[in-house]
């Protein structure tokens, strides 16, 4: 089975996670990049607006892939907006894919994640995996958001991530082999 994992990363969490997922699986990684700088002002505003960045290198040739792996951060309840650009070039051609994200979760578990992926990409993912850096900070005193986005993810806490994440992408792989 083929299998490549797509990434976007704001913090370098994401990467340091999806890198770790890369190294295990022996797949193709794209790393997805944009041609401006990124703030939290030009986050807020493309969630607020809906607005779609332009993004590095082009979706072509994907297509082959059995499973993609798409890796990225979950920005004010939605997936990132550099991911959700590429999800564009890739909808029509779409096999299988699961979703993986490491973010801040100061605001609890997202419900509505699995749908936006279904409508966005136009089928339902194999697996949703939404880990919080909320789950590995002490929960006393609860961490904000600041905590939240300014925490780095360390070899130990990547090294239990990638540990946690096995077990369900193993199942859905061996079910599509």
């Amino acid at each position: 089975m083929k299998t490549t994992v797509i990434s976007y990363s704001f913090t370098g969490n994401n990467k340091a996670l999806a890198d770790s997922i890369v190294s295990v699986l022996s797949a193709e990684h794209i790393t997805i990049s944009e041609s401006r700088t990124r703030t939290f002002g030009t986050i807020a505003l493309d969630m607020l607006f809906n607005r779609t960045p332009k993004i590095y290198p082009a979706m072509d040739g994907i297509s082959e892939s059995d499973m993609i792996l798409f890796i990225s951060p979950v920005w004010m309840g939605h997936v990132a907006a550099p991911l959700r650009a590429c999800f564009k070039g890739l909808k029509s051609n779409l096999k299988q894919y699961a979703f993986i994200s490491i973010s801040g979760g100061a605001d609890g578990p997202n419900p509505r994640l699995t749908a936006e992926l279904k409508k966005r990409l136009g089928k339902k993912p194999s697996t949703v995996i939404d880990l919080h850096i909320t789950e590995i900070l002490p929960s006393n005193p609860k961490p904000t958001r600041e905590d939240t986005s300014s925490y780095r993810l360390n070899e130990e806490d990547i090294e239990r991530l990638t540990e946690r994440i096995f077990p369900p992408l193993q199942e859905i792989m061996t079910e599509t082999k």
